[in-house]
């Protein structure tokens, strides 16, 4: 059980890097709890760190690979619920459409995309 515990603290701790703007790191913490993730999780992490990534590429001025990231991230998650590990997915991907849309027409990004917990999960 406490193995879980320390998984779910990963993986909290990865969310609150990546709405904090720590992309790289949020990157780094999401990729040690998809490690252990049983499979039916490994694509929604896997999602979620390209999402960290591409943030993380477009924050360095590489335009090019935030579009290919954030492509990838949002493949990844779109077949997940609009709830997923207590995540609201439904708003994350509609921020993501709004920045792919961006990025595919080289018009100013929105704000960056934030996870927001849905509304029946303990964070």
């Amino acid at each position: 059980m406490q193995e879980l515990a320390m998984k779910l603290a990963g993986f909290r701790r990865g969310v609150r890097l990546l709405n904090e703007g720590a992309y790289f790191e949020a990157h780094e913490v999401l990729e040690d709890v998809w490690r252990e993730a049983p499979q039916a999780e490994k694509k929604f992490l896997q999602g979620l760190i390209q999402v960290a990534v591409a943030l993380y590429h477009h924050s360095r001025g590489n335009r090019v690979g935030a579009r290919s990231l954030l492509a990838r991230g949002r493949k990844n998650l779109g077949g997940y619920p609009e709830e997923f590990a207590g995540i609201a997915l439904r708003r994350l991907r509609e921020s993501l459409n709004h920045w792919q849309d961006s990025l595919d027409d080289g018009s100013e990004v929105p704000a960056a995309p934030k996870v927001e917990w849905s509304e029946d999960a303990d964070a």
